[in-house]
């Protein structure tokens, strides 16, 4: 491959870093830890892969058509103007995988499908641990969001909590997951509460470290057992969307 050349300035002390990080063997010079270092920093600071959770009794909403385009594809037309290279679908087989495989077929990015018995989305996304070895995105199947996505990127990277969750205002929060905020931490969360003591609600949207997976012990819902967790540990972040929410229903 053919390489430009290009002239820097470096702090002493940062070159003096850089040099002893050659070590004749893996990185044989100055200019390979520069180039080593510089690919792994470009990679820590993006989110690239995004999981989708969908039950197989709701692969009809997955196919239903918004405007002449499926939800799915819609989806994914969404992650890849957003910087997406990965998309996996965690599903269960149901009457209509046909449909959502030609949903796909012709998609902008190629889309894993992952047929998983599983107990809840918790258990869904658990099943993909091994492939998930950075920050990932994970967002419900049948809702449709439209917003700054790589704003929220930022924001997870940034506050380097296990967990950043999508969020929105409504005048039916009981209707949602609520979420209780101190700044911008999520200091308390309830599915679908009786009686909810704030406006702010689950926009069905996340991003989470790799790391998360190891509070999943006993966890099979993302919503009744791991956020109230997260909270608790004051390790869940919220990122207000303030773009197109659509949930498809029944």
């Amino acid at each position: 491959m053919v390489k430009d050349k290009v002239a820097i300035s470096l702090d002493e002390g940062l070159l003096h870093q850089i040099d002893g990080k050659v070590d004749g063997n893996i990185i044989r010079s100055r200019s390979q830890a520069i180039e080593f270092y510089l690919r792994k920093g470009l990679r820590e600071g993006s989110v690239t892969t995004a999981v989708l959770l969908l039950k197989g009794e709701y692969q009809h909403l997955a196919i239903k058509e918004i405007h002449g385009v499926s939800l799915i594809k819609k989806q994914i037309e969404f992650f890849v103007k957003h910087g997406i290279k990965r998309i996996f679908l965690v599903t269960q087989h149901g009457r209509d995988m046909g449909q959502l495989l030609a949903a796909v077929e012709d998609a902008p990015l190629p889309v894993n499908i992952i047929e998983q018995e599983t107990k809840g989305n918790a258990d869904a996304l658990h099943a993909l641990r091994g492939p998930l070895k950075e920050s990932f995105i994970a967002m419900s199947a049948d809702t449709f969001n439209d917003f700054d996505l790589q704003s929220m990127v930022k924001k997870h990277l940034e506050r380097d909590k296990l967990a950043t969750m999508g969020l929105m205002t409504t005048e039916e929060p009981s209707k949602y997951g609520n979420a209780v905020l101190d700044n911008d931490l999520v200091v308390d969360f309830q599915e679908k509460p009786k009686s909810a003591s704030s406006p702010v609600v689950n926009a069905g949207i996340y991003i989470f470290k790799p790391e998360v997976f190891e509070l999943f012990s006993g966890v099979t819902s993302l919503e009744k057992d791991l956020f109230p967790k997260l909270a608790k540990i004051k390790q869940l972040v919220g990122f207000f969307t303030h773009g197109a929410y659509l949930h498809v229903g029944n």
